[in-house]
């Protein structure tokens, strides 16, 4: 130090110096038992064509469950129906429960098998003459008739879906609890010049349709959400039947257009909106989309066009964006 005496000693300082890795590099990925009697892939990604539209999915297992080689816990779900209409559906599980990746499975697919059955198909013939009419000449009576189908055609196939899950705990030893899953479904439908929107939802699963310029959002649920752990609702809950807001868990829109029509579960949801009043705000939806085209930290995007022949691959790679906190099971359906 200027001014020491040359015989004086050195003066030392200790300065700590502390390295974190990488979060990314603390997580394992363990494959899941391909052996177990309720195993499904670890991860979905495709690209397909649904009525007029093109269907874009990615289902992963979070890296909490990929960390322990435990199993994804989300299912996925849709189809073209022979009335020309099309659903799909997205169910992702309870913490808790045990078996929850079964629950979500017969979630999905009952919802699918029920509007396939001839008795659905049939009663949407109705639905179809309605709708028509609206579209053409709204009325106050022709709503009020559409509100009772929707009530009761979705309300049906909610119940057929809880009754099923019934039926499989009873024949496999489990209660309602091991397979406690959400459930959210959406059928639509050209009509005229604009399209149809049917909608059920329990669960924190948003649903929602977009104009293609991101100008508008049109929101198809609302979401199981408290202030408290365990304030979401599950299909396998026979009181979401019985309870006052059942009513208001279903939807009917008719839409003139529409550029995206929008599925997710709550490991994007959460991330992504944070709280419920984000998904009323374009400007999130904006911001949203503008992540899933690149406009992130990794600089990982997603070209939303049906030619993109790298398509799957760069949603696969998105869906492993890094959110501290947010390790769950990530689902994500959009319709383009």
């Amino acid at each position: 130090v200027e001014g020491q005496p040359e015989e004086a000693s050195f003066t030392e300082k200790r300065i700590p110096l502390i390295i974190n890795p990488d979060p990314n590099s603390l997580w394992k990925n363990i494959e899941s038992n391909g052996e177990d009697p309720y195993w499904k892939e670890d991860d979905v990604t495709f690209l397909t064509t649904i009525a007029d539209r093109h269907l874009l999915v990615s289902s992963k297992r979070g890296r909490s469950h990929a960390n322990v080689g435990s199993f994804r816990e989300d299912d996925v779900a849709f189809a073209e129906l022979e009335n020309g209409w099309s659903i799909i559906a997205v169910s992702d599980r309870a913490g808790s429960a045990k078996v929850a990746r079964k629950g979500s499975a017969i979630a999905c697919s009952e919802t699918i098998a029920y509007f396939k059955e001839k008795a659905s198909v049939d009663s949407m013939a109705e639905m179809d003459a309605l709708l028509q009419q609206y579209a053409t000449q709204p009325a106050e009576e022709t709503q009020k008739n559409l509100a009772r189908l929707v009530y009761s055609n979705l309300g049906k196939a909610a119940y057929h879906v809880h009754k099923k899950l019934h039926e499989f705990a009873k024949e496999a030893s489990l209660t309602m609890k091991d397979l406690s899953a959400t459930l959210v479904f959406t059928l639509f439908k050209k009509i005229g010049e604009g399209y149809a929107f049917l909608s059920f939802g329990v669960g924190d699963c948003p649903m929602a349709v977009l104009d293609k310029d991101l100008k508008e959002v049109v929101l198809l649920n609302w979401l199981d959400v408290g202030e408290f752990s365990g304030g979401t609702r599950f299909i396998t809950m026979p009181e979401i039947f019985q309870g006052e807001k059942f009513a208001s868990r279903f939807s009917f829109q008719l839409l003139p257009h529409f550029g995206y029509l929008v599925l997710m579960s709550d490991g994007i949801y959460d991330p992504k909106f944070s709280v419920e009043a984000n998904l009323e705000n374009i400007k999130k939806w904006q911001e949203f989309f503008a992540d899933l085209q690149g406009d992130n930290e990794e600089r990982v995007g997603v070209e939303l066009n049906a030619d993109n022949k790298d398509i799957e691959q760069q949603l696969s790679q998105w869906m492993d964006f890094w959110s501290p906190g947010n390790h769950d099971d990530r689902t994500l359906l959009i319709v383009f």
